[in-house]
Formats: structure tokens, sequence, C-alpha cells
């Protein structure tokens, strides 16, 4: 079939296990006709179903050996993070069945609980929300192991002067944990609902003062826009309160927009990057939100969310 063209390389590669010196041992003495099973794989890799042609493979290897010994699935578990020049990374990763069906589980808990209405993203893009999204979640839990007596958290450093210059965007003037470089607007927009560290710097490049922790938002006045709001306020998301960043308003960085609640708002993770990015939501006298895109058009429920 491969010599004929009906099959790719691929296949047959995926195909070829099957032919080991041990498996055909294997069906030899089980009496399986080699042939027919070859014959059976090949349809499957021209059918419809050709997608599962690794499955059916995996199915058939499985059978010649019912009583062997269960193998570890989490050694065969990988996982790795390339990081690119701007600090994005791309991922790969192998799980076994058990492992990918967790993962699943919980990116798919996510993506079904946050489907606005008009929402236009890709599968692919719901799907990296969520896990951010569930990143997102598990971090403001506090329930991760300490890290040196610390819990886990983005840790972004920034020059005063850079923070506080809300004409310019800042390329590359903040630097992250993990060492990727951002840009002075996105820190802004992380210290919108953060706690706040001041170091001052010697010559010598040598912490001479190091201030104390405070918290931008502080836990009584989350507790009551929890309250007010009770979900993301962004229209046609219904975000859970625990999903959510208390976003200000007049940014208090760059408007000087003081921390209270009627300067306050419950975003998601992925609202809170949208009104930072151009949308702007309002609340009215009446108390009900409401969310214009960047060229000033309302969002209204059963109109698209995002354009």
């Amino acid at each position: 079939a491969f010599a004929d063209g009906a099959l790719t390389a691929g296949q047959v590669a995926t195909i070829a296990p099957i032919t080991g010196e041990e498996q055909r041992a294997a069906a030899e003495a089980q009496g399986v006709d080699l042939g027919a099973v070859d014959r059976a794989l090949t349809e499957v890799a021209q059918s419809p179903a050709h997608e599962r042609l690794a499955q059916a493979v995996h199915h058939y290897l499985e059978a010649l050996d019912p009583d062997g010994v269960e193998p570890d699935p989490t050694e065969g578990r990988r996982l790795s993070i390339a990081k690119h020049a701007d600090g994005s990374v791309t991922g790969r990763f192998d799980l076994d069945a058990v492992g990918g069906e967790k993962v699943q589980a919980a990116i798919e808990s996510i993506v079904q609980a946050n489907r606005p209405q008009g929402d236009t993203r890709t599968r692919a893009q719901q799907n990296a929300d969520a896990l951010v999204q569930l990143c997102d979640n598990q971090l403001a839990a506090g329930s991760l192991p300490t890290l040196r007596t610390v819990k886990p958290h983005v840790v972004v450093t920034i020059d005063v002067d850079d923070l506080a210059d809300t004409d310019t965007t800042g390329p590359a003037a903040a630097r992250t944990g993990f060492g990727a470089r951002i840009s002075a607007a996105r820190a802004r927009w992380l210290a919108c609902d953060a706690t706040i560290s001041r170091l001052v710097m010697g010559p010598g490049g040598l912490p001479l003062d190091v201030g104390r922790d405070k918290r931008v938002v502080p836990p009584h006045l989350r507790r009551a826009v929890e309250q007010r709001d009770g979900h993301c306020v962004f229209t046609g998301c219904a975000a859970p309160t625990h999903w959510c960043d208390v976003h200000h308003l007049r940014e208090w960085v760059a408007d000087q927009g003081e921390t209270s609640l009627d300067n306050s708002a419950l975003l998601c993770e992925r609202h809170h990057t949208k009104v930072h990015h151009g949308f702007r939501v309002e609340r009215q006298p009446g108390g009900r939100w409401r969310t214009w895109r960047p060229d000033g058009t309302e969002i209204l429920i059963g109109t698209p969310l995002l354009v």
C-alpha cells in the first residue's frame, strides 16, 4: 500500500511495531494470522477513521500479551517548555491515558463553566485560556507547596520610574521571576491586583532598604467587591468570584485611581486582560454593568463579545 502511495511513511511507522521479533513470535504462538492483521490495519489507515490507527495498533499489541505486567504509566510522562525571546512559551506534553484524562477533565471544567454568549474563540484558544485560568485559581488558592517558605506566585521586578511613566508602554522594562522581559504597561496591569514590595538599591546594585509588602487590594475590600458584583462583570461572562481579579476602573498608577469599592470591578483573567487592552467596563447608578469595545461600540447580550 505504501509503494502504491496509499499510505504515508508515518502510517507505516505506526504499523511497523507489529512485525517486531517478539511480536511475531507471540502471534505465531497464539495462531494469529499476521497477514490478516496487517491488512486490517492498512484498511484502518485508509479509512475515514485513520486518526485511530495508533489506537488500533496499541490494542492489537496489548492483546498479544493480555497477562503481561501492567507498565508504570508515570514512566512515559513528559512535559517540556521552551521559552522564546519575547518571554512567551511553547510546550509539549506526553501523558498516559489516565493522566491525560485528568488534564482534560480539569481543562474541560473551566471551558464549560466559561462560555459567554457570542464567544468567538477557537477550541484551542479556549483550552489555552482554561489552562492559564486553572493555574491562576491554584496560585490564588495558596494551597500549592511553598518555595523556600514563600507561596508560589508571579514575581515581577520593575524600576519605579518605569512603573510611574504611564506615557509609554516601556518595552522590556520589567523582569519576571523566570527571566522573561515584559513591558512596563503589562507590569502595571499585573499590579492592578497584587502585592507591592519596595526595594531601594545602592550604587553597587545591592539592596539598601527593603520595605514591607503592601497589598494593593486589601482582603476586606475584596470581600466587599465580591459581595457586590457576584461574578465577572464583563458583559456576557459569569466567571465566579474566585476566578477574578479586582480591577481598578481608574488605574491606580496611570490615573491615580483610588483603591475603593466605587473604583473596583471583578474581572476574570481573560477579561481583565481585555480591559487593559482597550475594552471598558462601567457601573451604572442603578448597579448594572456595561461593556464597550475599543471602537466605542457597546457589547450587548447576543452580539459577539470580541472583535
